[in-house]
């Protein structure tokens, strides 16, 4: 909130389109920051009732929130940034105590966000690390931003939208890229080759009892793994001593840090048709 008022200040005395459309996108933060909270607090209780599979998805969903509130912010500032230029306004021309003030702000904001920006990265949390992309965002917006009002003012006044521009087409480029990383994790996108051979490993070493393995999935939920395994038990084992190889399974892969849930099916043959062949149809 803070840095947020030094920008206001600063848009205030400069007058800069692309320190406003800095300042902006410190508004739009707070407010996708709000959003990120609500999702972490959301994931933090947990409703078997009406969530039975819990809230993980809700961790993607408000990041991409996030990211279409960015996107939107981008294209609102190139049509203002186009507009100023067509109309070609005002000459743009700052005093020397409005200049030592913008460059001091930024500056001090800049530094700051840089700061926040490293300290974010320590955390493993996926919403703690789109804060630790945003501040990097912020520390890039900040500066493009003070060096084209510092161009606007001492070599010509259309560097300041041209500015605006670059910040806003980086502001798209960066948050697209956001998108289509989680709407990957959305859609249930099959774990790397690498990843299901471990888990056929853990899986065949689980049991000596365990006879062959049918199929070994694991697709994202969220920003973890659901993970579906078939194991060939011998047909005459008893029910009780199956059971508990299965459920020993699924406990074992469930301790994974990547893995939100794990389901352990039982057969005594694989030489049948692969189970819910019609879904795997649709």
């Amino acid at each position: 909130m803070v840095l947020f008022a030094a920008k206001v200040y600063t848009s205030m005395r400069s007058g800069s389109l692309a320190i406003i459309a800095s300042t902006l996108d410190s508004l739009l933060d707070l407010l996708s920051g709000f959003i990120l909270w609500f999702t972490a607090f959301s994931m933090s209780t947990p409703n078997p009732y009406q969530y039975p599979i819990g809230k993980k998805r809700m961790q993607p969903l408000g990041i991409l929130v996030f990211a279409s509130v960015m996107a939107t912010l981008g294209l609102q500032i190139i049509l203002e940034s186009v507009r100023t230029m067509v109309s070609n306004e005002d000459e743009f021309n700052l005093t020397n105590e409005q200049e030592r003030w913008v460059v001091g702000i930024m500056l001090g904001v800049t530094l700051t966000k840089l700061l926040l920006m490293f300290y974010c990265r320590t955390f493993t949390n996926e919403i703690v690390k789109a804060y630790a992309q945003d501040h990097f965002f912020d520390v890039i917006t900040n500066i493009i931003g003070l060096v084209a009002v510092l161009l606007a003012n001492y070599i010509d006044d259309w560097m300041d939208p041209v500015g605006a521009i670059i910040l806003a087409l980086y502001t798209i480029r960066t948050w697209s890229m956001t998108v289509l990383e989680n709407v990957n994790s959305l859609v249930g996108r099959s774990a790397a080759p690498e990843y299901l051979q471990k888990l056929t490993y853990l899986c065949w070493n689980h049991h000596k009892a365990i006879k062959n393995i049918d199929t070994v999935r694991a697709y994202t939920f969220g920003s973890h793994y659901f993970v579906e395994v078939d194991i060939v038990l011998p047909a005459n084992m008893a029910l009780q001593e199956a059971h508990d190889i299965g459920e020993s399974l699924q406990e074992k892969l469930e301790l994974l840090p990547d893995i939100e849930r794990a389901f352990v099916h039982l057969d005594y043959e694989f030489s049948h048709k692969p189970e819910h062949a019609q879904a795997h149809a649709l």
